[in-house]
């Protein structure tokens, strides 16, 4: 039994890997044009709304969600959500159909092969050990959203490697820059993802994945002071449906 799950593992891992190439490279000429100009971002969302809903439902994942909030199309937000594994990024963009949004993440993700290309052109890098990087992240999100646009980041700051830990301790980052913009905060619950689809390869499994729209949380008025307190918050809301 444990050789037939490690031969489906490899065989739908594979399958996951060579959809991700296979989408970019048919989606890169129109990736490569509307990257070319900032003004064009907008278009690029919609062509990485198409990768994500392709990869997602093309390796046997569905969602469900439990709970919704409606967007207003002329607001930018923070958006925020448990990390657990590769497809919460698909996920995101699956879900946020009319606010298209830009990744602060990891600048060692740039280095990835030809999703880094990608990645590290639509994305705001941020080196979490430079000062100097977070300010420049400051800047570039203030660009950003001048443009229009909202601000995704996985406030956890990675994947813990104890996959016992049900929600991380949040970093500062998605808070300050919240508060500091004083744009509303878009708490989201993504269920089971650990379960099916982990980072590790030879785990995980299609399924169901609930997914909970939390009720947006206002920024206007609050300081600096008030973000540890606003961190604590969010968090209580998005491990919630967690602990069910």
């Amino acid at each position: 039994m444990n050789i037939l799950k490690n031969i489906f593992w490899f065989f739908w891992r594979l399958w996951f890997y060579l959809l991700i190439l296979i989408v970019i490279l048919i989606l890169s000429p129109f990736l490569i044009i509307t990257l070319s100009n900032e003004r064009w971002y907008k278009y690029f969302f919609v062509f990485a709304r198409i990768w994500a809903i392709v990869i997602f439902y093309g390796i046997g994942f569905r969602k469900v969600v439990k709970s919704a909030q409606v967007f207003d199309k002329n607001q930018s937000y923070m958006l925020v959500a448990n990390h657990t594994s590769m497809m919460d990024i698909m996920l995101m963009l699956i879900m946020v159909k009319k606010n298209p949004f830009v990744f602060v993440g990891k600048k060692e993700l740039a280095k990835m092969p030809i999703f880094g290309y990608f990645y590290k052109k639509a994305c705001i890098l941020v080196d979490r050990s430079s000062v100097k990087s977070r300010h420049e992240t400051i800047v570039r999100a203030q660009e950003k959203l001048n443009q229009g646009l909202s601000i995704c980041i996985f406030p956890e700051g990675g994947v813990p490697d104890d996959e016992s830990v049900v929600l991380d301790s949040f970093k500062d980052g998605a808070f300050r820059l919240a508060i500091e913009f004083q744009i509303p905060i878009v708490p989201m619950t993504f269920v089971r993802l650990k379960e099916f689809f982990p980072f590790r390869f030879f785990a995980g499994k299609p399924g169901v994945v609930p997914v909970y729209i939390h009720e947006f949380i206002q920024t206007k008025g609050l300081t600096q002071e008030d973000k540890t307190k606003l961190k604590e918050q969010v968090r209580n809301i998005i491990i919630e449906p967690l602990l069910d």
